[in-house]
């Protein structure tokens, strides 16, 4: 029996210079056992270093570097946090714009931990609710959003669904809500 996203791709956007392992594991996992197909998409080519916390982890190879990435191609995105990897892809313009591509096009987007930096740097969360690692509270406030502590905010107002977690605690939760707002 096909899942519920059948196909449908769905963007990783990570730095190649780190993301939190788990943020990128669990959800690229629930994307294929809801019959997805993730693509990791980075600001360069070759590969993705993972971390769980301080600790090097694993390395994923990139599919597509973000010049290359056609938004039409996909059925929304997947921002995995990680402190690092967050600041990092926050200034990389290649990475921001394709960001604002997604919201524009009215493309799910899902954001976990310190990954809503690079909404507040694409000007994507003016009137959003929605919840992050609590240190960024300050940031998406100034940046017009709502910010509130919950383990999983789904936000569907002006045009896109954005879907936040915290943690990687909430990924479960994360994971299942980021699917269920890529598979409608």
């Amino acid at each position: 029996m096909a899942g519920a996203l059948s196909g449908k791709r769905i963007a990783f956007l990570v730095a190649n210079e780190g993301v939190e392992q788990a943020e990128l594991a669990e959800p690229w996992q629930a994307v294929e056992q809801d019959a997805g197909r993730p693509v990791l998409l980075a600001p360069e080519p070759g590969i993705v270093q993972a971390y769980q916390g301080r600790q090097r982890a694993a390395k994923f190879p990139v599919h597509q570097t973000v010049e290359e990435a056609s938004v039409d191609d996909y059925a929304g995105l997947v921002l995995p946090g990680g402190v690092v990897g967050a600041d990092t892809l926050r200034l990389k313009s290649g990475a921001v714009a394709l960001v604002r591509e997604f919201v524009d096009a009215g493309k799910p987007v899902a954001v976990i931990c310190h990954a809503a930096w690079t909404l507040v740097e694409a000007g994507a969360v003016r009137g959003k609710t929605l919840t992050s690692y609590p240190s960024l509270r300050t940031d998406l406030v100034n940046a017009g959003a709502n910010w509130v502590d919950e383990v999983v905010h789904v936000d569907g107002s002006a045009g896109w669904t954005l879907v936040s977690s915290r943690t990687p605690d909430d990924l479960p939760e994360f994971c299942r809500e980021a699917c269920r707002a890529f598979a409608a």
